[in-house]
């Protein structure tokens, strides 16, 4: 990763959630058509949290995008949860946004096979598109401080830290803290800037330090949000409560 070069992220902020998913989805559609246009098909990395829903839902009411030409993989899953648990990254993503756009491929994590397979999967060619969020830590993924901004695998298993799970719990996935995994699958950083477009949504105000941290601090693995500042494309959508500014 480069860090001698320090893009600044082009920042949108919107009144509501809803209005901040409305045009992180418009400006999305538009990528996957462009995509679309170029080699016939798009390569769209997902993540699956509470901060992506307003965002999904605007995309799968997207007019006139070719869903059939559209490969969707995801960022993370939990080790040791059940595939039908409603808690597992593969799930929700099914319930809020896949089951919309039935003609679309997707490629879920098994986290009980190699995580090789994965990589295997993924490949090497570059996403066209990368939604993503940022955790109340920083991370991407589930790339917890300290992150690795220079990692040479592309998936891995990882240890969730306490903020991370407590997250989870916050959120309303699990009832108590012991309930959350304690480990995940997750596409390391590199993997996911290796994208032509990464687009975060980032709402509500648990999140407004790590924006904070993300747009001000050196960039490290301290805040991994920071990696986002390596990417030259990237956009950033938030809403009045998550702008620090």
């Amino acid at each position: 990763m480069t860090l001698g070069i320090d893009h600044a992220p082009q920042i949108s902020t919107h009144p509501t959630r809803a209005a901040l998913g409305q045009a992180a989805a418009a400006w999305a559609a538009e990528r996957i058509r462009q995509a679309i246009e170029r080699t016939s098909n798009a390569r769209v990395m997902l993540a699956a949290a509470p901060s992506q829903a307003a965002t999904l839902t605007a995309l799968a009411g997207e007019p006139d995008l070719d869903w059939s030409r559209v490969e969707f993989f995801h960022m993370d899953e939990y080790v040791g949860l059940a595939p039908e648990a409603p808690q597992a990254f593969g799930t929700w993503l099914h319930q809020n946004f896949l089951n919309k756009v039935p003609q679309a491929t997707f490629h879920r994590i098994d986290p009980e096979s190699a995580v090789a397979h994965y990589e295997q999967v993924m490949g090497d060619e570059p996403f066209d598109i990368v939604l993503l969020g940022l955790g109340v830590n920083g991370h991407l993924a589930f790339n917890d401080p300290p992150a690795d901004l220079d990692d040479p695998r592309s998936a891995k298993v990882v240890a969730l830290d306490e903020t991370s799970r407590r997250q989870q719990v916050d959120e309303g996935h699990f009832a108590r803290l012991s309930d959350v995994p304690t480990h995940a699958v997750t596409v390391t950083i590199p993997r996911l800037l290796n994208a032509r477009d990464v687009i975060a949504s980032v709402p509500g105000a648990p999140k407004r330090q790590a924006v904070q941290d993300t747009l001000t601090r050196p960039i490290g693995p301290d805040h991994p949000g920071t990696a986002l500042r390596t990417h030259p494309r990237v956009r950033l959508f938030l809403d009045v409560e998550s702008d620090p500014r």
